[in-house]
Parts: structure tokens; sequence; C-alpha cells
């Protein structure tokens, strides 16, 4: 834990290191001492702290300094860190002025120069002072905090980035925290326009940073130590984290590339409940942490935030092609890399995500929708999951399902939930065909198929899940992939007992091998998967078999 700090202040160079020695001797074990040779410096070293998220606990500040006198800082600083103890250095001909201090600067004591001897004239008073302030003192959380706007898409990009990649921070809404807009001065930001800032524990700080200068700060690979593997993956859903996992214990050199968070869309699912041997069902986020912590322990490289551009075919050598301009060169390639959800296609849509629009579960926003009316588009387990994890939330959780019932796309299981849930409401027949607001979500247009007629009722927060698109157009020209750009895999790819055009081998493709040798697919990027869980992670460890295989040839 971080010491509080005692911070004392004093314009004379000799009383100011006499007073630090001082309190060095007598409270360095628990506190950290900082000086300042003025009221100006110190009250820059106060908003540095405050930045930094470092308590202080006392100050113990000189009256008599030019340009800033002690009485006059310490009725700014006490604005930064109300609770802090404030205590006053005087020469006797100042008591007047300490005394009258008292109720401008709200101070806690005064102390006559000299204080010698401490035992006796100094330590007895702060004693009691800093016990009073230990006795409510509440450790500040020492992690990231992130300062922004709710309706603000970049500040939803940084809060979802932390949040997949399973790092703690602390969200300050600039609206509702008071602290929020002190910190964006002390930061010498531009103002709102210039949010969401980011503030790290060392004292740094990032204006509107994007994930990979968010990674990079905090440590996370995105560059590949080496330029060869045996085995490389991209995706890193369920699919891709099994594959790594299974491929890397069976003694495969594997790195795994993911463009957002390891989990990929299963990881922003708040409950999976139908996932063997979880009786009690966990969540997207808690299974990729297993699965990240379990491929890491067998040597897996993860790169992220990393995005696959194209692949070269170089025999008998694939060569991946990274957003920044390097390369990575593997024997075998296995794509996983999922499926995303659809964008909604309606007037509106695009200038509002973000602000009040989002795709997937976003359970970063759930408890800015404390007490709020939400709608949640889709009707399939994914929008079901989610709606039962907003109920906890939201006042209201309202279902916008197109087709007539849930039983043709949704467990029985989650229906049953759903229907045992009062503040959740299914409106079947249901869709949303415009979207309303100037800077953020303020009403939907909602159509029924039934009646042919539209509403048009308030909303802050809509949340999609219709769809499933692969997002595979780096593979353009390089693999077979269907009209909707899955993944052509195995027999699939047979046409009246012949290989695919260009196969240059005597043998047909494995079963989840793509139409070019040594490039395989899993999971739900995959043309015909099942779009589960449990299929996405045994496709991924079933690929690694064809994986040896081919290499047994290469």
């Amino acid at each position: 834990m971080v010491k509080p700090v005692i911070l004392t202040v004093d314009d004379d160079p000799e009383v100011l290191q006499a007073v630090s020695r001082d309190l060095r001797y007598q409270y360095g074990d628990r506190f950290r001492i900082v000086r300042a040779d003025s009221g100006i410096a110190a009250l820059n070293v106060v908003q540095q702290l405050k930045l930094r998220n470092e308590p202080i606990a006392l100050f113990l500040v000189d009256q008599r300094m030019p340009q800033m006198g002690g009485v006059e800082f310490l009725e700014q600083a006490k604005d930064i860190f109300p609770d802090a103890k404030r205590a006053l250095l005087t020469a006797y001909a100042d008591t007047d002025a300490a005394i009258k201090s008292i109720n401008s600067a709200k101070l806690d004591y005064y102390l006559l120069k000299p204080w010698n001897p401490p035992e006796e004239r100094l330590y007895p008073v702060l004693d009691d002072l800093l016990d009073d302030w230990l006795l409510a003192f509440r450790p500040p959380f020492e992690g990231i905090r992130v300062i922004g706007n709710r309706w603000s898409p970049f500040s939803h990009q940084v809060k979802d980035f932390l949040a997949r990649n399973q790092i703690p921070y602390k969200w300050l809404d600039i609206e509702l925290e008071e602290d929020a807009a002190k910190l964006v001065k002390y930061a010498e930001g531009d103002g709102r326009e210039q949010l969401p800032l980011v503030l790290f524990p060392d004292g740094s700080q990032l204006i509107q940073p994007s994930n990979l200068q968010i990674a990079t700060k905090i440590g996370l690979q995105t560059q590949a130590e080496r330029p060869f593997y045996d085995l490389a993956i991209v995706g890193a859903g369920p699919a891709g984290l099994a594959a790594a996992v299974y491929g890397a214990s069976e003694g495969l050199n594997t790195v795994l590339i993911e463009r957002e968070a390891p989990g990929g869309q299963a990881g922003t699912s708040s409950r999976i409940e139908n996932y063997l041997g979880f009786p009690v069902g966990l969540s997207g986020s808690d299974l990729a942490r297993r699965a990240v912590t379990q491929a890491r322990r067998f040597g897996v490289e993860i790169l992220t935030p990393q995005a696959v551009t194209g692949v070269r075919l170089q025999d008998p050598y694939r060569v991946l092609e990274l957003v920044d301009g390097s390369e990575i060169s593997c024997h075998a390639l296995l794509i996983a890399t999922g499926v995303s959800y659809r964008w909604l296609n309606i007037p509106g849509a695009e200038k509002l995500t973000g602000a009040g629009i989002y795709y997937g579960a976003a359970m970063t926003e759930a408890i800015t929708c404390r007490n709020e009316e939400i709608y949640l588009v889709g009707g399939a387990n994914s929008a079901g999951q989610a709606a039962m994890y907003f109920s906890k939330y939201a006042n209201k959780v309202i279902m916008l399902v197109r087709g007539e019932s849930l039983s043709s796309s949704m467990s029985q299981y989650l229906i049953d939930q759903i229907a045992a849930t009062e503040n959740i409401k299914v409106c079947t027949g249901c869709s949303v065909v415009e979207v309303k607001g100037d800077e953020h979500l303020e009403e939907i247009v909602i159509a029924h198929t039934q009646t042919g007629q539209t509403e048009t009722v308030p909303a802050r927060s809509l949340f999609i899940f219709i769809g499933a698109i692969p997002k595979t157009d780096w593979l353009d020209g390089v693999i077979q992939r269907d009209v909707q750009g899955f993944i052509i895999t195995g027999p699939d790819l047979m046409h009246n007992s012949k290989p695919p055009q260009g196969w240059h081998l005597e043998r047909s493709p494995f079963l989840l091998e793509a139409s070019v040798p040594g490039i395989f697919a899993a999971g739900d990027v995959r043309h015909g998967s099942t779009k589960r869980v449990a299929s996405g992670v045994g496709e991924g460890a079933i690929a690694i078999q064809f994986v040896h295989r081919y290499l047994s040839n290469v």
C-alpha cells in the first residue's frame, strides 16, 4: 500500500531541512515525508499527488512565505485534500493571523517556532492529528483511473478494452464525480473535449488513448519475440485458446494473435450456464482468464491487441502480415477469429454507437444503467444471458425480438429464467427501425410486425445482439469462403470427389483444413460450425491433431 504523505512547506532552507528531519525520524516508517520551499511549489506538489491518487494525511506549513503565505496555501489545498489535517508553524508575532485562519483555512492546530525539543512541543500534537486522520482514512484505489463522459464513444472504448483484458480500473464520470473535473484541471488538459483521461498509478497519463497505447503502457505483449513459429493462431476466442493450450502443451512453438481481447465474443458473456463441468455456470471473462493462464503456463505467446491484415503463401511457410507492418512466419496457421455482431443498419445508429448504442453485452455499462429502462435487440442465447445480467441493475429490461418466440433461437433454460424474472419483458415481432438523439441516444422507433404500426419511446441504452458475421476479408483470394465469408473446410471443399482448385497434395483436405494445405479453421468462423462455446473449444482441440499430421509431412 502507498504510504500517506506528510507535506511540510517553508521558504527557509535550514528550517525546512530541520522540520523534515524531525518528521522523518518520528513518522518515516509509516508516512512519506514530502517538502516544498514555497506555497506555489507546494500547490503543484499537491495537485500531482492528487493525480497519482496518493493521500495526504497532514500539512505542516510555515505562515510567513513570499508570494503565497501559509494560510492562503491551506485555503487552496483543503479543496484538493479536504480530509487532510492542517497545522501552521508560526512565530509569536503571527499568532493573531493563525487564530483568524482557524475558520478560513479550517486550521486544526498552530505551533510556535522553535519547536525544540520535538518530543515535547511537536510530536504529541502531530500524533493526535495523525491518529484522528487514520481513524477515518480509507485507502484509495491504487490502479488505473478513467475519467470521461458516459456518452463518449472514446470513453466506452477505453473501459471496454480494460474490462475485456481484465485490467482493474476505476471509472469517474465527469458529470457525476466532483473530483473528476478537478483531476482534468490538474492534468492540464484542454477540457471535456479531450476526454477520456487515463491516469496510471505511476503518475503518468494518456488523453484519448488508442487500445495499442494503453496496451503498451500496461505491459501487454503486442510484438512477437521471434520471426517463425510452428503454429500461429489468429483469434483468441474459445477455439483459439483451446488450440493454443493443446498445441503448446504438445510441443509446438505457438503464437496467438488477438485484435481486441482474449475470450472473443464469448468473453463478453455475463454467464455461460450450459458449459460442461460448471453446474452453476461461469462468466465468459472467467473462462477467458482461466484459459489465458493455462496457455501462458505452456509457453504460448499472446499478442494483444494485434491484428492480421493479410497472409501470403511462401511454401512451406505461411506468412502473416500484421497491422503494424511486421510479419510472422509459420508452418501451420489456424484461423479462429469467430464472428462479430451485425451492425444495426438504420437511420441514426452509426452516430450514436458508443453513446447509448452498444454491441454485445457491454458489461462496463451495466452500473450506469442502474434504475433505468433499457432495450436489448436479439433473441439468441447471448441476448438472453445479457438480459439476465442487466436485470440485476436496470429497473426494466425490454427484449425486442423479431421472431414470434424465443424457442427457435434460445436455449430452454434461458427462456425459463427470463420468464421467471419480473423486470424482463419480451416483445416478439418487434424491431428497431430508427434511433434518435443529438449527443447521445434519446429515443428509439419500434416497428410491430403484427399490427404494422410504429411507436417512438424514450431510451438511453440500446444493446444489439443481431446476427453474426465473420471478419475474413483479409483472406480474400487466399482460401475459399462461402457467400457470407465463413471459411469452407474439409469435406465441404470436395466436389464430385475432387479436391478444390489449386490443391496439389494427393490426400484430401483434413476435416478442419481450408482450401490451402496447412491453413485450418475452427470455431464460429468455420462454415457449418455449431455456434456454442463447447463446440469451439472442441474444434480448437481437434484442429491440433490435424496440424500434427500436416507438420509430419512438411
